[in-house]
């Protein structure tokens, strides 16, 4: 009866640190999501800087967590891109270059939906008829 305790206790622990990993991604991720908004609404290059300073910090903590095995190098890939977007775009406001910043910047959206198809759940056909 202890070891029956013990194992569903440690199943139960697994499953909880499992789900809140996914949750934990995902309010990075929109935290990074709005990080972006205020970047590109922001008029000056200080402000635009500050915020993509937090995207960078928030794409750290995004490397660390624990992808699915068979989407783990395309997911660091993607946030690697995103990481050499944002820098393209520091670079720019160095040169007080924000409108170009900015347009570099849109890269930052069509990666994000990119990349986020990986992580989708199956759709209803997937799960009867496969891929």
């Amino acid at each position: 009866m202890k070891r029956l305790v013990i194992i569903l206790f440690s199943l139960f622990f697994v499953q909880s640190a499992t789900a809140s990993q996914g949750k934990d991604l995902n309010q990075t991720m929109k935290n990074m999501g709005h990080a972006y908004k205020q970047a590109m609404e922001a008029t000056e290059a200080h402000e635009i800087n500050k915020h993509l300073d937090t995207m960078l910090s928030l794409l750290k903590q995004s490397e660390q967590h624990n992808f699915k095995t068979d989407v783990k190098t395309e997911s660091l890939q993607g946030l690697q891109k995103v990481a050499d977007v944002i820098e393209q775009a520091q670079n720019l406001l160095t040169h007080k270059q924000i409108h170009q910043a900015k347009q570099r910047l849109k890269e930052v959206d069509l990666l994000r939906k990119e990349y986020h198809k990986l992580h989708e759940p199956p759709g209803f056909w997937e799960l009867l008829f496969g891929k």
